[in-house]
């Protein structure tokens, strides 16, 4: 027996998330039924990052275990052939039989891109959130850097949350504009569910000029879904690096 990292990128758009759900097609079920094809044995992967419905990833992490002989590199290329277009494997390596990817020290860094233009564009429509209001990125950029360390970020988290400590860290809290495309760039050790959505939504409130900057102090204490801004579209964020620490 031996266990298997796989680097995972995929577009989001057709699937319920990462997890496997009983109404609908997800990245894992997909990975569990194509390995399990290939090595002729049941095979159940396990996640790394667990995005949500039409949420994106460059690299995401999963391993499982087999019997296989396969050597564990060359199973990106062999599992690469059965998988559709919009997942692929990024690379194959074997790792210890005791390493999960959820419980070690870990970085994740999302990025929510916004296209921001007076028309909509069809090429970005799948990966980046359309707006045709006008944000105020130096604003967006200031509000930004109230998130940057440790908080209590129960704000910033769907309601029904199942997480019992809603304290996370955060390391990086950029927001960049670049032509049309404004992103939102965010990098800590572990995030809640929807957190960088609804991080997303709050600043582009500010950026619209609905709240100011200094607010993300009041709605940080607040420890209050209510009082952050709407959750972002999934179709902008994208899982675009994972480091093990």
């Amino acid at each position: 027996m031996k266990r298997v990292m796989l680097t995972v990128a995929y577009d989001g758009t057709n699937y319920h998330g990462w997890q496997r759900q009983p109404n609908g097609e997800t990245i894992e079920s997909v990975l569990n039924r194509c390995l399990s094809g290939l090595l002729q044995e049941e095979i159940e992967v396990i996640g790394a990052s667990r995005t949500d419905s039409g949420v994106h990833a460059l690299c995401n992490v999963a391993v499982f275990d087999t019997n296989t002989s396969i050597p564990a590199e060359k199973l990106a290329y062999a599992l690469n052939a059965r998988l559709p277009a919009d997942i692929k494997i990024q690379g194959s390596k074997e790792v210890d039989i005791t390493f999960h990817p959820r419980h070690c020290d870990s970085r994740k860094t999302y990025e929510y891109r916004i296209y921001n233009a007076e028309f909509p564009m069809p090429a970005e429509r799948l990966y980046a959130h359309f707006s045709y209001i006008r944000f105020d990125v130096d604003r967006m950029r200031e509000a930004a850097g109230y998130f940057v360390g440790t908080h209590d970020f129960k704000s910033f988290c769907c309601v029904d949350t199942q997480a019992e400590n809603t304290v996370r860290q955060i390391e990086q809290a950029e927001v960049d504009k670049t032509g049309n495309v404004i992103t939102i760039r965010v990098a800590g050790r572990g995030f809640l569910y929807n957190m960088v959505r609804i991080m997303a939504g709050t600043l582009m409130e500010v950026g619209r000029g609905n709240l100011e900057p200094e607010d993300m102090e009041r709605i940080l204490a607040a420890k209050d879904r209510s009082a952050a801004g709407p959750t972002a579209p999934a179709c902008g964020l994208t899982l675009v690096k994972y480091e093990f620490l």
